[in-house]
């Protein structure tokens, strides 16, 4: 099968793969939401955050290092060497982090960092077998262990919540990844079967490839969990389980919106790096569908919230609605953000984006001191959205050198219609007899910021709209391989 052919059938698994996961995991958190008091979250992501802010130590940037097409990252002693540096990466990092764990972590936390661990060393020991699968453009095993993942976590944890084990419930979402991948790949039919090997100048170069991404992986890792951390140390595990909550039911537009834009946006930078105008197109265009998109989503959330918590996820949670709707906007910055990223590894210039997340480990830091002690979990939020700000104007301003680009055009025209949109929605639920019942309060806000955002940006962007609907069906794979493609093209 050639590569076009591989490519095109990828592209179908990656995209049915990552629609029934994202249904799937939505309906799991909102049934776990109704099911586990705030606390149990709590606890559960205190650990797990506790592990996944150091994961990219044992994996080192060597991920990168076997995908990159070199003769050091080709054939048997490669994935070999590869798989031994893992092995002996994961070990040291797993005793040293239980270590840390048994003196600042409180006892309740041991076993469930534990077991959230050795979880976590398998899932990393797979990558070899996984990286070799996304080296040969064949998805569809990767897709089939996604969906299985998420069907057996969900079904696992369903019941243990059901059954009143909250806490194992929860891990057992993790043990249920660890074990599809450990089958997927690792034992039924394995794409590579393990075997310890060492080649000394391969190992050189996974070690020296892998450093030049390590630190701004780590220091991605610390922004994500960073507030995690400080929430359940300073403000208790009951008040980080709200804004775990938060987070993750704010996080799903980002998943629906920017999962797929931003797969084909990465090697679309690459393919056009050397061509500045249309280089510039792909960027804008790439940028404006997540804005669009991304204000939209964030919008109709934000009104909607107060119903959304009360009617289904349940009114115990409610003490959280101040901070989903702030985390909403991180919703709109972090797909952007993380495609201006991609521009900078596609042009060759990462570094740029380390120093950017550098600035913004310094922004968050000092916001969670100050605005976390003020207000709480809202404080957090406020501390995160500024860190991302921050990120997102240091990334574009970067972005200059590369592309061009206007931000007026960028963000003027849907910041009107999510003004607009959110104002008269506000202004609708004041005719008399909308109030009184949550599903009606929470559908007319909807539909009326829906169709209002809807008509002013059709008004305001006639011409942009259609180019930029064409350039979104390359993300939809619509279209049969071809049997016979040419002889020149590329296998």
């Amino acid at each position: 099968m050639s590569l076009a052919q591989r490519s095109v059938r990828s592209s179908s698994y990656t995209l049915i793969a990552g629609i029934i996961t994202t249904a799937v995991q939505l309906i799991r958190s909102i049934l776990l939401a109704r099911l586990i008091a705030p606390e149990i979250f709590g606890i559960y992501t205190f650990a797990a955050s506790f592990v996944l802010v150091t994961r990219s130590v044992p994996i080192f940037g060597m991920d990168s290092a076997l995908l990159h097409r070199s003769p050091h990252s080709e054939g048997e002693s490669a994935l070999r060497t590869h798989f031994t540096l893992s092995l002996a990466f994961n070990a040291a990092w797993a005793v040293a982090l239980s270590l840390v764990c048994l003196i600042f972590l409180p006892p309740e936390n041991h076993w469930v960092l534990w077991a959230i661990l050795a979880t976590q060393c398998i899932d990393n020991l797979a990558q070899t077998g996984r990286i070799l699968l996304v080296r040969r453009v064949i998805f569809r095993r990767i897709a089939l262990v996604q969906i299985v993942t998420a069907l057996l976590g969900t079904i696992a944890s369903l019941l243990l919540a059901w059954k009143g084990y909250g806490v194992l419930g929860l891990v057992s979402t993790d043990i249920a990844a660890a074990l599809t991948a450990l089958l997927g790949y690792l034992v039924i039919r394995p794409p590579w079967k393990p075997r310890l090997g060492w080649s000394p100048e391969i190992a050189r170069y996974l070690l020296s490839f892998g450093k030049r991404t390590f630190l701004a992986n780590l220091a991605g890792q610390a922004l994500d969990n960073i507030d995690n951390l400080w929430s359940g140390q300073f403000l208790g595990k009951e008040a980080l389980g709200y804004y775990s909550r938060a987070y993750t039911f704010s996080s799903y537009p980002r998943r629906v919106i920017a999962g797929p834009i931003n797969s084909v946006a990465s090697g679309t930078y690459a393919e056009l790096k050397g061509d500045p105008k249309h280089l510039s197109q792909a960027f804008f265009r790439t940028n404006a569908l997540l804005v669009r998109s991304g204000f939209l989503m964030a919008g109709f959330l934000a009104l909607i919230a107060p119903e959304f918590i009360r009617l289904v996820i349940g009114v115990k949670w409610l003490p959280m609605l101040d901070a989903f709707r702030l985390m909403l906007l991180f919703t709109l910055i972090d797909p952007i953000k993380s495609t201006v990223a991609n521009l900078f590894v596609a042009v060759g210039k990462p570094e740029k984006v380390l120093w950017a997340r550098l600035v913004q480990l310094a922004v968050l830091l000092a916001g969670l001191l100050i605005f976390g002690n003020l207000w709480g979990i809202s404080g957090v939020a406020i501390a995160v959205n500024l860190m991302m700000l921050t990120g997102l104007v240091i990334l574009l301003w970067q972005a200059r050198a590369y592309v061009q680009f206007s931000l007026l055009r960028l963000f003027g025209a849907p910041a009107l219609a999510l003004a607009t949109g959110m104002g008269l929605a506000r202004l609708a639920i004041e005719i008399p007899g909308i109030l009184g019942s949550s599903w009606r309060t929470g559908a007319v806000k909807g539909i009326v910021f829906c169709v209002v955002y809807s008509a002013i940006l059709l008004i305001l962007e006639r011409k942009e709209l259609p180019r930029l609907i064409g350039y979104l069906k390359v993300l939809l794979p619509n279209r049969k391989p071809p049997k016979n493609p040419p002889k020149n093209q590329a296998n």
